[in-house]
């Protein structure tokens, strides 16, 4: 059976030390109050769970209760930086949140049936510029035509996707 400290013991450490403490703690706190004050909480329940260190032949138990509430201060300040700042209404890139898969598969579908509305050459130009990611000259020299038809015929397959394609704003030209 575990010994404990009485709580006689424990109520003349509070009244005798419980002070210097807690304005140490709230110093390593950097002035916050609710913290320091459960630094205090925390060491004096270390100091209840180990009798051994108050009866020992010190002058005072302050030194030990003050390395108790020091290494507590230093553990909670390291838990915190370890933890990313919380900013509120803020996401943040980690934890961003992703369309499912049932959605982009849908959107996928809708995408691939917009482009089979669009003619050959439109798709053509599509195909080269934005899914194989050729520049306007490489898909010129890829298609076989001259770099300001591979400009245009992109421009208006994209202008064709926008009106069959929703959740896009028409044109308003």
């Amino acid at each position: 059976m575990t010994v404990r400290t009485g709580e006689r013991e424990l109520a003349e450490l509070l009244r005798e030390h419980a002070g210097p403490l807690f304005a140490l703690l709230l110093r390593l706190s950097d002035g916050d109050r609710q913290r320091a004050e459960d630094l205090v909480q925390e060491t004096l329940v270390r100091a209840w769970q180990h009798p051994e260190a108050l009866a020992a032949d010190y002058e005072s138990v302050r030194p030990w209760l003050f390395t108790v509430g020091r290494r507590l201060a230093i553990d909670a300040r390291r838990a915190r930086l370890a933890r990313p700042a919380e900013v509120p209404g803020v996401v943040t890139e980690s934890a961003r949140i992703c369309a499912d898969h049932a959605e982009r598969a849908a959107a996928a579908l809708d995408v691939r049936e917009a482009v089979k509305t669009l003619t050959p050459e439109h798709r053509d130009v599509l195909l080269q510029v934005y899914f194989r990611g050729a520049s306007v000259a490489e898909a010129a020299q890829a298609l076989g035509i001259p770099p300001g038809t591979v400009k245009s015929r992109a421009y208006y397959a994209l202008r064709a996707l926008r009106r069959v394609l929703p959740g896009y704003a028409s044109d308003q030209a």
